[in-house]
C-alpha cells in the first residue's frame, strides 16, 4: 500500500511529463515532429533514460510569467545509454512555451553538460526552440553564454552532438556551431542568425525559412551541418551510427568491433579501378568501399565540398577517419570549402584518438581570382596545420596524382605522415607533365622546326623521367610502392603497427591555427 505522499509524487511526475498538454502535443505531431520525450526514448536504449531536473521551475515574475506553468521549464534533461554506453542529453520541448530558453531552462542544460564532462560521456543536444525567452530578458542571454562556455570547455574532451529538429535561430545557433557534429531533418529543421522577416525588413530580400536555413542549405551550401535526414527517425539512427565510431571521451579509443573477413584477402578489382588516361575520373568511394569492413562507410558532410570526401570506416574492426580527394568533382582539386571541411574533420579525429587514412589523387589547389580573393592561402594553411598538429596514427596512400603544394597538404611524409604508400601509377611531381615541359623546355620547343612535335616529345620525356612514384621512394618520401590489390592488407598492417604510436608535443598553451 502506497502512502499519500508516494501517490502524490507519482501524480506530480505524471503531470509534469505531459509537457504542454494534449493540444500542444497534437500540434507538434501535425508538423511531422516527435515530442522531446518521444525523441529521447527513440534515441536511447529501451528503458535506459533517467531524467534529471524534472521539478525545475522558472523564477520569472514579469509580463504574465508569474501565472505561466512550464513543466520542466521547457527542456528534458538526463542520461541513458546507446548500445550500452552512457550518454547525457538535453531535448528542448517545443510544447512548453515554444521550447524557449530562459534562466532555469539554460541551467538544466548547463548542469547536464557538466555531468557529461565529469563522467566522460558524449553530450547530445536536441534543439527545437523559439529562441530566447523574451520575458526573462538578460537572464535568457546569460543562459546562452553559459552554454557556449561549456561547449568550448568540453570541446575535444567529449563528443558533442547537436540535433536540429525544429527552429534554431539567433544566438541559439552558436551552440550547435561550437559542437563536433550537427544533424538536420528535411522540412522541419531551421537554422539562421536572422529570420526571413528580419531580412525582408532590413534588406528587402524575400526568402523562405527552408531556403535560408533548412537542412539542404546547411548541408550543401554553408557547411554548417554534417548530416541530413529525411525524417526524425532516420536522424536518430544516424546519431547511434556515428557514436559507434567515436570513443566516450578523449582519454579513450573507439570501441573495436569483430571483423569476420580475412585481413590478408587480395582485392583484384582494385587493379583496374584507376583509368589509364590520367584525365579520366573515377569514384574514390569505390576504393573506400572495397577496403572497408563490410564495405561500410559512414560519410560526414557528403553534400558539402564534394571534391573531398570525409567519413568513418573500419579496418579489421578498428575505427578510422578517411580524408580522400574525389576525382569525379573538380578533378579532386582542393579549394576553400574542401580545405575547411578536411581540416575540421582531421582535428575532430585527432581529438578523439581516431587514426587517419588519407587517399590522394589531387592535381593541385583550385586556381582563380575567386579562390585567391576568398583566402585560399589562409584556408589551405588550415589543412597543413591540422595534419602537422595531429598526433594519431597517419597513413597516406597516393592513388594517382599528387602535385605541388596539394601533394604536401594531403598528409605527405613532410607533414608527419607515419607511413606513406603509393600505387605504381602514382604521379608525384611539382605539376603535370604538360605544364612542366612548357616551362623546362620552352626554348627547345620554341626553336624547333615543329614546335608541337617537340613539345609532345618533351612531355613524354618528362612523363617517363618524373611522373612516377619511384623518385619519391628513392628519397624516402614514400615507404613502399604496392599493388592496388594489396591495399586493404597493407593498410590494416600499417594501422596495426602504429597502434602504440607515442608523441611528445612541444609544451605550449596552444598553436595559432590560421582561422
Amino acid at each position: 500500500m502506497l502512502t499519500d505522499k508516494q501517490n502524490q509524487l507519482r501524480e506530480i511526475k505524471q503531470a509534469l511529463r505531459q509537457g504542454g498538454g494534449d493540444q500542444a502535443v497534437g500540434r507538434q505531431h501535425a508538423k511531422g515532429k516527435m515530442t522531446a520525450r518521444e525523441r529521447v526514448e527513440k534515441l536511447l536504449d529501451p528503458g535506459s533514460f533517467v531524467e534529471t531536473g524534472l521539478f525545475v521551475k522558472h523564477r520569472s515574475s514579469q509580463f504574465g510569467m508569474e501565472d505561466r506553468q512550464a513543466p520542466g521549464d521547457g527542456v528534458v534533461t538526463g542520461y541513458g545509454t546507446i548500445d550500452g554506453r552512457p550518454v547525457c542529453l538535453a531535448a528542448q520541448d517545443f510544447t512548453v512555451i515554444g521550447g524557449s530558453l530562459g534562466e532555469m531552462h539554460a541551467d538544466k542544460i548547463v548542469q547536464t553538460q557538466e555531468l557529461a564532462m565529469k563522467i566522460g560521456a558524449p553530450m547530445i543536444a536536441i534543439n527545437d526552440s523559439g529562441g530566447a525567452r523574451i520575458q526573462e530578458g538578460v537572464d535568457s542571454l546569460a543562459g546562452y553564454g553559459r552554454i557556449f562556455y561549456n561547449n568550448t570547455k568540453a570541446s575535444g574532451v567529449i563528443p558533442q552532438l547537436s540535433v536540429i529538429m525544429g527552429p534554431c535561430a539567433g544566438g541559439a545557433v552558436y551552440s550547435p556551431a561550437l559542437t563536433d557534429f550537427v544533424f538536420m531533418v528535411d522540412d522541419t529543421s531551421e537554422m539562421f542568425i536572422t529570420g526571413p522577416q528580419v531580412i525582408k525588413a532590413v534588406t528587402g530580400e524575400e526568402v523562405s525559412a527552408q531556403t535560408l536555413g533548412g537542412s539542404m542549405t546547411h548541408n550543401s551550401v554553408s557547411g554548417v551541418a554534417h548530416f541530413r535526414a529525411t525524417d526524425e527517425e532516420q536522424c536518430l539512427l544516424q546519431i547511434r551510427q556515428l557514436l559507434s565510431y567515436l570513443p566516450q571521451n578523449n582519454a579513450e579509443k573507439p570501441a573495436r568491433y569483430d571483423c569476420m573477413a580475412d585481413p590478408n584477402t587480395m582485392i583484384e578489382s582494385l587493379n583496374a579501378l584507376v583509368p589509364s588516361d590520367p584525365r579520366m575520373p573515377y569514384d574514390m568511394r569505390d576504393l573506400i568501399g572495397s577496403i572497408a569492413d563490410g564495405a561500410d562507410f559512414f560519410e560526414v558532410q557528403p553534400l558539402f565540398a564534394q571534391n573531398i570526401i570525409t567519413g568513418f570506416m573500419r579496418l579489421d574492426g578498428q575505427s578510422v577517419g578517411v580524408i580522400a580527394n574525389q576525382p569525379r568533382v573538380m578533378a579532386g582539386c582542393l579549394d576553400i570549402d574542401a580545405s575547411d571541411k578536411a581540416s575540421r574533420f582531421i582535428r575532430t579525429c585527432d581529438a578523439f584518438n581516431i587514426p587517419l587514412l588519407t587517399l590522394v589523387d589531387v592535381p593541385g589547389f583550385l586556381p582563380g581570382t575567386q579562390q585567391e580573393y576568398g583566402g585560399i592561402i589562409r584556408h589551405g594553411a588550415k589543412m597543413l596545420f591540422a595534419y602537422s598538429e595531429a598526433t594519431v596514427p597517419k597513413v597516406t596512400l597516393i592513388v594517382r596524382k599528387a602535385y605541388g603544394g596539394a601533394y604536401i597538404g594531403m598528409c605527405s611524409k613532410h607533414l608527419g605522415g607515419d607511413l606513406v604508400l603509393a600505387w605504381p601509377d602514382a604521379e608525384i611531381a611539382v605539376m603535370g607533365a604538360e605544364g612542366a615541359a612548357n616551362i623546362i623546355f620552352s626554348r627547345e620547343i620554341r626553336d624547333a622546326d615543329n614546335p608541337q612535335e617537340k613539345r609532345n616529345e618533351k612531355i613524354d620525356e618528362y612523363t617517363q623521367e618524373m611522373m612516377n612514384p619511384y623518385i619519391a621512394a628513392a628519397r624516402g618520401y614514400i615507404d613502399d610502392v604496392i599493388m592496388p590489390e594489396e591495399t586493404r592488407q597493407r593498410l590494416i598492417s600499417s594501422f596495426s603497427v602504429l597502434e602504440g604510436k607515442r608523441s611528445q608535443p612541444i609544451p605550449k598553451k596552444h598553436g595559432n591555427i590560421p582561422l
